[in-house]
């Protein structure tokens, strides 16, 4: 065959050449994981330790609220083994209380703090869960499905944190030392527990310093879209705040949950305050937060013991 065929051939079948041999196969590409796949595993800090002391958790105890008249909730206490009375305890409050406690899902907060109160990376700190009223004292079997959940939750107001100072706070106190410190106080949250543990240090910075929010809900459920622009024109708060979103999560009618967090961690860092933006791929999910638990926890009480 002539040269001229050949350069022939080779334009018309697009650059290609023939061969008699066999070509090699390239191997083909591993895919990436899908977005928000939530690719985050537990690491030895939320798992049991070989000895490591642990603490106890009860409950659940139910309580009548007046603040929230007509509403009974559940909630757990954790103590650990290093408490004494002598001492009163670092207190965190945990909204969903019953995702937190559960030591066997994504958060173990009773097997995290057992861990980190154990090698001192955080102070002794007695963790109590409430869980959001409900309107019945037969409450649903599925309890993130309580009625006065978003109500309590994504209000912007003090309600919820004077339910907390007023009733589970010295309902707690009647049976343990709680400190008083406001620096000694956290409180945290997922979804809308997250916007609900924002409102409670911000309206009450003189009870709760310290602030932990999961894949928080600052969107416009019940007007909590507002707090960057809020905070930019208020005097900075006494607050530590520990944020947590992924890009994956929701976007609805509400609003935007990416941007929102987003939002919200930009305005902490124009005003200079004391805070930490974990952004991952994830949705609307608790793996993440899981995750970095006791990075968070580690991160938050750092000058606290």
């Amino acid at each position: 065959m002539s040269l001229s065929v050949i350069v022939l051939l080779t334009i018309l079948l697009g650059g290609q050449t023939t061969s008699s041999s066999t070509p090699a196969t390239a191997a083909p590409a591993r895919p990436a994981p899908p977005p928000g796949s939530d690719t985050y595993t537990l690491g030895p800090d939320s798992q049991l330790q070989a000895g490591v002391p642990r603490g106890k958790v009860e409950g659940p105890f139910i309580w009548k609220s007046t603040v929230f008249p007509g509403t009974w909730r559940e909630y757990w206490v954790y103590v650990p083994a290093q408490y004494t009375k002598a001492r009163p305890a670092a207190v965190m409050v945990f909204q969903d209380g019953h995702k937190y406690v559960n030591v066997e899902q994504e958060y173990r907060v009773p097997v995290v703090f057992d861990n980190l109160i154990h090698r001192k990376e955080m102070p002794v700190t007695i963790g109590i869960f409430v869980n959001p009223g409900h309107s019945s004292a037969t409450l649903p079997e599925n309890r993130w499905r309580a009625d006065h959940r978003s109500v309590e939750y994504d209000t912007p107001n003090g309600d919820y944190v004077r339910m907390l100072v007023e009733e589970i706070l010295p309902a707690v106190g009647k049976s343990y030392a709680l400190t008083t410190d406001p620096d000694r106080r956290a409180i945290a949250g997922a979804s809308s527990g997250g916007i609900c543990a924002f409102t409670a240090a911000w309206e009450r910075p003189d009870v709760f310093r310290k602030v932990v929010s999961h894949i928080g809900s600052f969107t416009n459920i019940r007007g909590g879209y507002h707090y960057p622009y809020l905070l930019r024109k208020t005097e900075n708060k006494p607050l530590r705040v520990f944020l947590q979103d992924g890009s994956n999560d929701l976007d609805n009618l509400h609003g935007n949950w990416p941007l929102a967090n987003q939002l919200l961690a930009s305005t902490l860092k124009f005003k200079g305050y004391d805070y930490r933006f974990e952004f991952g791929d994830g949705g609307h999910t608790h793996t993440h937060g899981g995750a970095i638990l006791p990075d968070t926890l580690r991160w938050l009480w750092r000058d606290v013991r």
